[in-house]
């Protein structure tokens, strides 16, 4: 074991909070999100002798649990798959746009000023709520592109869906946001 190597003994206090952080931000139920911590953390015990240190013991923990989050969602496919089809029959969104495409009266975004937004603690815990409120498979392809910067490909390939279901996510979870984030936030 090399010497900046901490004994399995020692990642659940050290590792456990910044894991859970990282679960919660991509998982809606604290649950589950505990559930998949604990998950990757009998993972990592069971596989430590394959644990060479070419990366840091927190990255290969989170690399472990994104694995895990991964296979939590090709788990619950059926859900997403009656998701995708609640998503294609959802008309809500297109509040915001007329009939030729461009956005409504009442549906053109407002000016936002994102510098000072991003930076706000307060901005990002109504960011979290917001995105809570998506559904869960709006929630996952959101985050697995904007917080994660996974490729859309990628995303598709992991989430089992077509590209076209894939923009249709992202535009519509976008929309979402933005209407909850304009109620919460800006006003």
């Amino acid at each position: 074991m090399a010497k900046h190597q901490l004994h399995p003994e020692q990642w659940i206090d050290v590792f456990s909070d910044l894991l859970l952080n990282y679960a919660l931000i991509r998982i809606k139920e604290r649950e589950i999100a505990k559930d998949l911590v604990q998950e990757t953390f009998l993972t990592a015990i069971r596989t430590k002798e394959q644990y060479r240190g070419e990366i840091s013991e927190m990255n290969w923990l989170f690399l472990i649990l994104k694995s895990r989050i991964l296979d939590h969602y090709k788990k619950k496919k059926e859900v997403l798959e009656s998701q995708l089809k609640e998503a294609d029959d959802d008309e809500d969104s297109d509040d915001f746009f007329n009939s030729t495409g461009h956005w409504s009266k009442n549906g053109a975004p407002n000016e936002w000023t994102t510098d000072k937004m991003v930076r706000s603690a307060e901005f990002m815990h109504v960011l979290n709520e917001c995105k809570n409120r998506l559904n869960e498979v709006q929630n996952a392809v959101f985050t697995m592109k904007y917080i994660d910067g996974e490729d859309s490909e990628m995303i598709c390939k992991e989430l089992n869906i077509s590209s076209s279901n894939y923009w249709v996510l992202v535009h519509r979870a976008k929309l979402k946001l933005r209407e909850c984030l304009e109620k919460n936030w800006m006003t």
